[in-house]
């Protein structure tokens, strides 16, 4: 699946913001909202930052 993709279906399932994942991987809620939006794609940097978090956040949903 899509990185994005799955930060979107971790949004959802979660009920989280995209001001709370933006402030979580340190980026502008404006950025978050394009990429949810199709309308840009995140850089490396950024790509390793969502794939922590979500690594981080599945990681810490499933050992409940």
């Amino acid at each position: 699946m899509d990185l994005i993709k799955q930060l979107e279906v971790y949004r959802l399932e979660n009920r989280v913001t995209q001001e709370e994942i933006a402030k979580e991987i340190g980026v502008n809620f404006s950025t978050v909202s394009r990429w949810l939006n199709g309308k840009t794609k995140p850089n490396k940097i950024q790509q390793y930052h969502i794939e922590k978090f979500l690594k981080g956040k599945i990681t810490k949903h499933d050992n409940r």
